[in-house]
């Protein structure tokens, strides 16, 4: 089945909800900034310069990733995740992609992460694409022990 990358579109909202709290809610990891995101992403995200993007098999929603503005020139890779069936099949990769690529049209100086560190796959790939660990400081997450950075 082919694989495409979207952009979200309030109609999946509840794709996108669901898909995000069902990792958050297995590893207890659900937090307000959390449910801030995933109750309202056009407002919380796209509204402020951000994107999302959805990965879809057929008419299912199987993935997500998104850039959340920080500042100016700075980006936050969130809600990354690929539904369990369909993982370990490039998707997380086709995702990064997207957001990589919109972040260099739009002159995007840093990105940052907040992870977990129970999630080495994801980990891993992030270090494949050039992130680095940095200190975790500040973090808007309590859950969060690995923050992040990729220079561009």
């Amino acid at each position: 089945m082919e694989i495409t990358i979207i952009p979200y579109e309030d109609r999946y909202a509840e794709d996108f909800k669901r898909m995000n709290l069902g990792w958050l809610d297995r590893y207890h990891l659900t937090e307000a900034p959390d449910l801030e995101v995933l109750n309202d992403p056009r407002g919380t995200v796209l509204n402020d310069g951000g994107v999302l993007f959805l990965a879809k098999a057929g008419d299912e929603i199987i993935g997500s990733a998104g850039l959340k503005k920080e500042d100016e020139g700075v980006f936050e890779l969130i809600k990354m995740t690929v539904t369990g069936s369909w993982q370990g099949r490039g998707i997380g990769r086709m995702l990064m992609d997207a957001c990589l690529q919109t972040a260099r049209e739009r002159n995007v100086k840093k990105i940052t992460l907040y992870s977990n560190s129970q999630f080495q796959r994801a980990i891993n790939l992030y270090e494949q694409y050039g992130f680095r660990h940095t200190t975790l400081d500040n973090s808007p997450l309590e859950t969060a022990d690995v923050r992040m950075e990729l220079i561009l």
